[in-house]
């Protein structure tokens, strides 16, 4: 009888990588990313209800491979810079970041090369370890950072191995992060305490197995583009600048050993105002107000090359500026969160004649907020924002829509409120992207974003705002009530699905089915006893009486300070509460 002997198929090896190559896998992770999204949503270490790390990146991934979808080149250098750039715009959140900054790390690593291979994707990878960390103030272990940087390492001691190609390396990398993100609870005891592994780590591993099934031929059932996720306007505040004529003008030059100091002097000797000239000896970027834009295009062109060449009128911009401001306040006026807090006796707070004082012009200096909830947008708008970007917990905005308010004020200073722990890292990445002068204020909350407007003072040049506001920030603390969305054990706090539950700057500090109970163990933690005003901001879900009764009760246990009560509309959370 005769013996059949039965050979493996000759396992896929795959030595080399184009840009086509680079292209499709990046889809294919993005898209098995996409898959997994809301399970990584439920790592949240806190049970809360805006677990948004997998969406984050799946929307910052989104952002990346859009800018590639369409690009034909097989230059892998072209790819690569393209998706970086898209991912950075297109970030979201502190682990959106941090991926953009991977990925614009393994862009940095493979400028001009039009393959890549095994060896050089590994150092590709370091260079990515090495950008995410730079990218973060206070690196901390036992998250993304510690898995990009693990999973370099495993890489680059497999790209060591005789025969090792993209497939063999991929599945080092993999394995490793896996490994590194079931570890990250012994480096990070709030994970262990909470039961889950790193969210931001797990969104990365993902990314990785999409991209190794692309490199074996497995489906990732990738769509051929993601359409981008869909948030609300940015709103104008009231805005008031003097009027301007002329054009702006705003255009690249392309060239070689273009003199920057030389023409931003030409430039400024040719009439050109408020000019900014950044770049390098290849390509500059040239930002400039004139009367004459023709004169300043001729001369870039007689020294290279002109893209992404943008006029403005001047004076059409402002009165629709001004048009847009005036159509918003029509509106936000009729409110009573105008005067941004009303006292339980009906009188006129301390926080309601500090807002007013505040409704005056704002000079050559733009304040740009995050806000979420209709009534948080009309405290604001009285105090005189220039532009309110919706966002906060569960929808953080990118670092292109922070961005686009930023450059869509007309002012050439700006400061930008994140006012969410969160937004702060995508905040900071826009000041690498406009010639504007962007101060960041790290405000974590509202109510820090409120407490640093209400330090602001026009009549202070921009440093000593900046330093005041950021100063203004340790006078509030923040408290939170919300609804746990799962069980969960927090800084010693134990909590059940669908109990309420008490944050304090942040910190979980309360939790149980009665939520008087844990409100008032909040305000005990919050210190308002020895508080001078308590702010009440009540959410989408609550009803006005509701809020006045919760105030009065608040007043009882706490005679001391001062309660006002505002209409916040805030989702998710029944209360957020100022105490200064």
């Amino acid at each position: 009888m005769p013996i059949f002997r039965f050979r493996r198929p000759k396992e896929r090896q795959v030595t080399v990588f184009d840009g086509q190559d680079y292209r499709k896998a990046m889809l294919a992770a993005a898209a098995w990313l996409e898959q997994h999204k809301e399970q990584i949503n439920k790592l949240n270490v806190f049970p809360v209800p805006d677990g948004d790390t997998g969406t984050n990146m799946a929307a910052t991934m989104r952002s990346a491979t859009n800018a590639i979808a369409d690009v034909t080149d097989t230059n892998v250098a072209v790819v690569a810079t393209k998706l970086s750039e898209g991912a950075i715009r297109g970030a979201r959140g502190n682990s959106g970041v941090i991926l953009s900054q991977i990925l614009r790390g393994i862009a940095v690593s493979l400028d001009k090369k039009p393959t890549f291979t095994a060896q050089e994707f590994a150092l590709a990878l370091q260079s990515a370890a090495q950008n995410a960390y730079r990218a973060v103030i206070k690196p901390v272990e036992g998250t993304i950072l510690t898995v990009i940087r693990e999973s370099a390492e495993a890489a680059k001691a497999a790209a060591t191995r005789a025969n090792c190609d993209l497939i063999a390396l991929m599945q080092e990398v993999v394995a490793k992060a896996r490994q590194t993100v079931a570890y990250t609870p012994e480096l990070l005891p709030t994970l262990k305490q909470a039961g889950v592994v790193d969210a931001g780590g797990q969104g990365l591993t993902t990314i990785f197995e999409g991209f190794l099934r692309y490199a074996r031929g497995e489906a990732t059932n990738a769509p051929p583009q993601i359409a981008p996720l869909e948030f609300e306007a940015v709103h104008r505040g009231a805005v008031s600048i003097e009027e301007e004529f002329g054009y702006e003008v705003v255009f690249l030059l392309h060239g070689d050993h273009l003199d920057l100091e030389g023409i931003r002097n030409t430039i400024v000797e040719m009439g050109g105002v408020s000019t900014v000239v950044a770049g390098d000896e290849t390509m500059i970027k040239v930002h400039t107000h004139t009367p004459t834009p023709g004169k300043i295009l001729d001369y870039g062109v007689g020294l290279g090359s002109l893209e992404d060449i943008n006029i403005e009128n001047l004076q059409a911009q402002s009165l629709r500026y001004a048009a847009a401001s005036a159509a918003e306040r029509g509106v936000a006026d009729t409110s009573t969160a105008r005067a941004g807090a009303i006292s339980q006796d009906g009188a006129t707070s301390p926080t309601s004649r500090r807002l007013a004082q505040l409704n005056q012009p704002i000079g050559d200096v733009a304040t740009v907020a995050v806000v979420a909830g209709p009534g948080f947008e009309q405290v604001f708008n009285s105090m005189n924002i220039s532009a309110i970007v919706p966002g906060g917990q569960t929808m953080n905005p990118s670092t292109q829509e922070l961005l686009d308010a930023v450059n869509g004020v007309p002012a050439s200073k700006v400061i930008l409120l994140p006012n969410n722990g969160n937004i702060i890292m995508a905040a900071r990445q826009v000041q690498t992207l406009t010639n504007k002068d962007v101060r960041v204020i790290p405000t974590r909350s509202v109510p820090q974003g409120i407490a640093a407007l209400m330090a602001l003072n026009f009549e202070q040049d921009l440093d000593a705002n900046e330093q005041a506001m950021q100063a203004a920030l340790d006078g509030v603390v923040t408290g939170e009530i919300t609804t746990a969305v799962r069980d969960a054990q927090v800084d010693g706090i134990t909590t059940h699905a669908g109990d309420t539950i008490g944050l304090v700057n942040d910190v979980m500090i309360a939790a149980g089915t009665d939520p008087k109970a844990v409100l008032r163990q909040t305000l005990d933690k919050m210190g308002v006893a020895d508080r001078e005003v308590v702010t009440l901001y009540y959410g989408a879900g609550v009803t006005t009486a509701d809020a006045q009764q919760t105030a009065q009760e608040i007043s009882a246990w706490f005679p001391e300070p001062q309660i006002e009560v505002v209409a916040g509309g805030q989702p998710h959370y029944t209360y957020i509460i100022s105490a200064e």
